[in-house]
């Protein structure tokens, strides 16, 4: 009789948790797929990266679903989840001598200016966009971001004001200030 009341038990607390993560999943899916796509440009692969994030996190979800921040938590899991995607197609891209001929104009409409940032975000190195996404398209603090990538306040200051540099070179003095 015992073990059928703890059996119960059992079930009811398992039911609490996967309705505790399902809503969890529900209002942190989008801004989550979206931070994806920004850092890999591919909705698809952005959907791929944001299932991985919420299976990793459902293994260990009795575990971390009293953690204090899990919005943070999953942003760490999603950018280590890209880190490691990057790292397992780096030996499959196609490195070019030259950058592919720009526009030298400055884009008028939304979609044009959103590809344009888009493209010159993937010139940079993987960490670098991350920041950048984390901290300009997240709104994410200095130290969040930090946080989130295991790295040193500074470190994040510094790649952060020489991603912008870089970005501003590649979209030239006529195009939106960053």
């Amino acid at each position: 009789m015992a073990a059928a009341r703890w059996g119960a038990a059992r079930r009811r607390e398992q039911s609490a948790q996967q309705a505790e993560f399902t809503a969890f999943v529900e209002t942190t899916a989008p801004r989550l797929r979206r931070t994806a796509y920004l850092m890999c440009r591919d909705w698809h692969l952005a959907q791929d990266l944001t299932q991985t994030t919420f299976a990793k996190m459902y293994a260990n979800w009795g575990r971390i679903r009293h953690t204090a921040n899990l919005e943070a938590y999953s942003r760490r899991v999603l950018m280590n989840a890209v880190f490691d995607q990057n790292k397992r197609r780096s030996a499959a891209e196609v490195v070019l001598a030259e950058l592919p001929e720009g526009s030298p104009q400055r884009p008028d409409d939304t979609t044009e200016l959103h590809v344009a940032l888009l493209q010159a975000l993937a010139t940079l190195p993987i960490r670098d966009q991350a920041i950048v996404v984390l901290r300009h398209w997240e709104d994410q603090s200095v130290e969040a971001v930090a946080s989130t990538l295991d790295v040193s306040v500074s470190v994040v200051k510094m790649q952060n004001a020489r991603a912008l540099t870089r970005l501003r070179a590649l979209l030239g003095q006529d195009f939106v200030r960053i």
